[in-house]
């Protein structure tokens, strides 16, 4: 809203031509959302706490020690979108369809986990929404996003995939696309929801790969920068650095209550939002592998799901003590705030390695 107000003003006043800088806007996204988590943070804590009323927001396939967390409000993702999305709508540019199709995704994705969180407080169970009828809302989401984007993006990039490493190499999948895209949005918007089991676990993960992409963002959306590294380049694609600026702030003001001892959860509001939020934005930089390196946390805690069924299904064994591996590492005796601690350095060693791509062409 602002660029749109004051850019145009920008030939008769200097001042205005911060507002042309998607680096000034992307800080103050930042600061916007920041300001208004701490804000909001308080009145939005109290509401969820009355609308608790001592419902059991703690799954039953969790460690014993969680249960002392069972008064400790959930749904606190409404926090972050609240945030996230005035911010975006006063310092993006709105013109920018690339905005509207990730906020899209971020806003559904959260919706459907709203939907999930507040059935659990109103039914005093761990349940929620269930879980085919959340992935088909996912899918449905998705679906539209992807095809806005082929939509909105010229040949061949549209319906490509790009391949890390290689300069000129895009993979046509035509229709596949969309199936291709929706595994990526859903599968990272799910990966992020496995991977919120403790207290500060997944925002710090979700703000370091927010960084990560608003880099890259601003990079493919730079003609100059995006030939220099001769990586694809992605007309508007910049304008999701000030998205992910208002990730980083939103995040960072979520994590003031969401420090150990945890005043307030996330919940699959907020989870389910930013994890596809995260895959939205990796489909429109043409950077889907990249994100399966730099939020390869979210991936390793994933497979760990995936390989306890399997292993259980086939054999009778289970492979981790519990899944996901956070649990897992819980019922070998680690601490809470070790485990967060150091998975927090293995998400940003791989998002260093994630970045490197850039450069390795």
């Amino acid at each position: 809203m602002l660029y749109l107000l004051f850019s145009p003003l920008a030939d008769d006043f200097q001042a205005f031509n911060l507002f042309r800088y998607l680096t000034f806007r992307t800080g103050g996204a930042i600061m916007t959302a920041l300001f208004l988590s701490f804000v909001l943070g308080p009145p939005v804590i109290r509401w969820l706490r009355a609308r608790q009323r001592g419902a059991s927001n703690v799954r039953e396939d969790t460690p014993e020690g969680h249960l002392k967390k069972a008064g400790t409000p959930t749904m606190g993702g409404v926090l972050i979108l609240l945030a996230l999305a005035f911010s975006i709508l006063l310092w993006g540019d709105l013109t920018q369809a690339y905005v509207w199709i990730v906020l899209l995704v971020t806003i559904g994705f959260g919706l459907i986990g709203f939907a999930d969180d507040f059935l659990k407080l109103t039914k005093r169970n761990s349940k929620g929404l269930p879980g085919k009828l959340k992935l088909a809302f996912q899918i449905g989401i998705g679906t539209a996003a992807t095809l806005w984007f082929m939509a909105s993006t010229p040949e061949p990039l549209a319906a490509s995939l790009a391949v890390p490493f290689f300069k000129d190499v895009l993979i046509g999948l035509g229709w596949f696309f969309v199936p291709f895209a929706l595994f990526v949005v859903v599968g990272a918007s799910n990966a992020v929801n496995l991977t919120d089991g403790l207290d500060g676990l997944a925002i710090v993960p979700v703000m370091i790969a927010a960084a990560c992409f608003g880099f890259i963002a601003y990079l493919v959306g730079n003609v100059v920068y995006s030939d220099y590294l001769q990586i694809h380049y992605v007309a508007g694609a910049g304008e999701l650095a000030v998205l992910c600026g208002a990730i980083i702030g939103a995040g960072l003001g979520f994590l003031w209550y969401n420090a150990p001892p945890a005043m307030v959860f996330m919940g699959d509001t907020g989870s389910l939002s930013l994890g596809g939020a995260l895959g939205a934005m990796s489909v429109v930089t043409k950077h889907e592998i990249v994100l399966a390196i730099i939020g390869g946390l979210f991936v390793l805690e994933t497979v760990s799901v995936i390989v306890q069924v399997v292993s259980y299904k086939l054999t009778g064994k289970r492979v981790f003590a519990m899944a996901p591996l956070h649990h897992h590492f819980e019922k070998k005796g680690w601490h809470e705030p070790t485990i967060v601690i150091r998975f927090w350095i293995i998400a940003a060693v791989l998002a260093l390695i994630g970045l490197a791509t850039l450069k390795l062409r």
